[in-house]
Parts: structure tokens; sequence; C-alpha cells
């Protein structure tokens, strides 16, 4: 994901948090600290105790994995050793064992194998420091400002915490890897003699269900983070301590699809301005939105759409070049944007050869032309 994308996007979950809250007053749950967001835009759905830090058990697991797909080969193979046996929910591994990083994945995932935490740890990184550093640069990377890591499999430790909210964000980061899709979705798998069964009962009993982890240990008690989509949006849930956590899920899931819709409020590739072209072979191009421009709504909420671009560019101008951004407001707040780019070409125009006289090569004579200035135009669009 474009890391200026992902800050325009935290940010903009930040600023509406508190003013949205209140719409989600008749969700509530059994947990500690919740928060469901939509996934694209961050837009906060639901929140309690929401930046609250707290143990997050196995749920940790989704850091881990989004570090080893950004920093390791998923076809790299692992020969397991004497340093990667651990207590607790297992892959069942043994030294000697060897196994490629995607299969690893597929172990810590699906089963929770804290014997696949430190394989895939080690894998990477040679050795768990090194990979809890990677885990904490990306926290940091992502905004998680309510996050710390110390382990890469969530056995409680001393300075291993996160928040509800940084949970749902750091999800949301995760499905945009496709990798990752494809890994926490799958119900069920056989590697080698181990067939790996799911944790996630959401995959079979909430609609649309497409993972992500579960978690527990005695002092975090239970922890779970869940996406689903539906008609085109995907929401992510993460519960902390809450001893209901499947039926609260399935509740605020569907509280969340039920109260909100995805709006496209420009499609891609609608054309929403003109720029004149400086020296161009034509004098103008059309200026179009790069890709949808959407945003979740609830019922009665509307987006204002504002196309900024300056008035002239120069030549050349290719056919996608950005040029400038549209921005979609919500009761004054800007929510998202997306690139305004040229909708055709406008190449440089040749400079006439200058005259040539008897004795030679001589020189044109200076002229004076009035251009278009550079500021922006600010066009309000619907």
């Amino acid at each position: 994901m474009d890391m200026r994308k992902l800050g325009q996007r935290a940010l903009c979950g930040v600023l509406l948090a508190g003013m949205l809250a209140g719409r989600a007053a008749a969700a509530g749950t059994s947990a500690a600290s919740a928060a469901l967001i939509e996934q694209s835009s961050g837009r906060v759905l639901y929140e309690q105790n929401a930046d609250e830090e707290r143990l997050i058990a196995s749920i940790t697991k989704i850091m881990t994995a989004v570090v080893a797909l950004e920093h390791g080969d998923k076809n790299q193979e692992y020969t397991v050793t004497a340093q990667d046996m651990v207590e607790g929910s297992s892959m069942y591994l043994k030294p000697g064992d060897v196994l490629r990083l995607e299969e690893l994945l597929y172990g810590l995932m699906l089963v929770s194998g804290n014997d696949a935490a430190l394989a895939v740890a080690h894998c990477v990184s040679g050795g768990t420091e090194d990979f809890v550093s990677l885990m904490n640069e990306t926290a940091r990377r992502l905004g998680m400002e309510h996050s710390h890591f110390a382990n890469p499999n969530g056995l409680d430790a001393e300075g291993h915490y996160s928040s509800a909210r940084d949970m749902s964000v750091l999800a949301a980061y995760a499905l945009e890897n496709q990798d990752f899709r494809r890994i926490v979705s799958t119900a069920s798998i056989t590697i080698g003699d181990r067939y790996l069964a799911n944790h996630n009962k959401l995959l079979r009993l909430c609609e649309g269900c497409i993972g992500v982890k579960t978690g527990f240990t005695k002092a975090a008690g239970r922890t779970l983070v869940s996406a689903a989509s539906r008609d085109g949006m995907t929401l992510v849930c993460t519960t902390l301590n809450d001893g209901d956590d499947w039926n609260d899920h399935i509740a605020l899931l569907n509280y969340g699809f039920a109260s909100y819709h995805m709006e496209t409020a420009v499609p891609a590739g609608r054309v929403l301005a003109s720029a004149l072209v400086r020296n161009g072979s034509a004098v103008s191009v059309p200026l179009a939105a790069s890709e949808d421009l959407c945003y979740p709504l609830a019922e009665g909420e509307s987006l204002k759409i504002i196309a900024r671009a300056p008035l002239s560019v120069a030549a050349p101008v290719v056919p996608g070049q950005v040029v400038g951004e549209v921005c979609a407001y919500l009761e004054d707040q800007e929510v998202a944007k997306v690139d305004l780019v040229a909708a055709a070409p406008s190449a440089e125009k040749e400079q006439p050869a200058a005259p040539k006289t008897w004795w030679g090569w001589g020189r044109s004579g200076a002229s004076l032309f009035l251009l278009p200035g550079e500021d922006a135009a600010e066009v309000a669009c619907f």
C-alpha cells in the first residue's frame, strides 16, 4: 500500500473517531475493549475503550505474518531447530523438519503455532530479536501508537501489548496483501503429514468472513480479530478480553453492514476539471479521478467533493500524469482523496527554426508571451 495514502487514511480515522462514536451507541460487547472499522478508509464504525493498552495473546501473529511476507521469501526453505520448540499452541514441528516459509505461515495463522512463530522469525531474520525490531518498526510506520511487541508469538511478556484500534488498523493493512488474505481465509490445508484446520470459527459462522486470527492466554483472556466482506465493503473488528467473542463479532459486523454502505462518490476515470497546457500541442487536457473515490456512509450522510488542480501545466503532458487531487469532505472534515490525473496527452510544440540570413545563421528577435499563471484552482464538483 502507498504509505502516503495509509497516513492520510489513519489521520482521517483518528479525526473522525470521536465524532462518530455515538452513532454506534446501539451496539455493545462483553469485551474489555473493541473496535470496528471499514478497511479501505479506516473509518471507525464502533469503538469501546479502543485505545486501551492490553495483552493481546496470539493475535500478535498478524504482525508476525505481515513482517514475514514483507521481509522474507515465502518459498525459502527452513530447517527447524531446537530453538523453535516452545510451550503453548503448536504446529507440532520437530527439529530437522524442512518447510517453506509459506507453510510455516499456514501453521502460524491457522493453528496458531507458537513453534511456527519462532521458526518464521528465525527463517526471516536469523533470530527473534531482529525480527521483533522489524515488528516494532512496522507498528511505528502504521501509526500504531498504543502497541509494542516483545515476541513473535504473543505469549505474555513485559512490554508486549496493543489496543483494539491498533490491531484493527494492522489487520486492515495486512489484508491488502493477497498472500496474507489467502492464508487467513483458508479453512484447512494439509502440509506434508500435517492437517491444519483454521481455529477461526467465524469462517463458517459469519457471512462473508475472510479471517483473521484468534488468541488466548489466561492473563489476556480471549482476543479476536475478524474481517468480513459484503456488497463491496470490508469491515475489520477487534475485541480484547471478550468471553463471548464469536457472538460479539457477528453482532458488530452485522451492525456495521446494516448501518453503513460504501458510497462511490467519484468513479475512476470521471472527468472533473481541465488544465491549460503551456506550449502544448493541445491547448488543454481533461483531468479525471485516478481511481474510485469511495467512503462508507450511514443513512442521511453525504459527501462534498472538491477537485484541486493548477490552472496550467507545462508540456509535455502524458495520460495518467498526476496534476491535482480530488477530496471528499464529510461534515467539513476531509475523509478521503485520490489523485486527479491527465486523461489525454499534450505534446510539447516544436520551436520554429531561427531565420537564416545571407551571411549565415542569425538570431530571431525576442518575444514576450503572457502565459496563464500556475496558481491552483479549486472546483466544487458536487
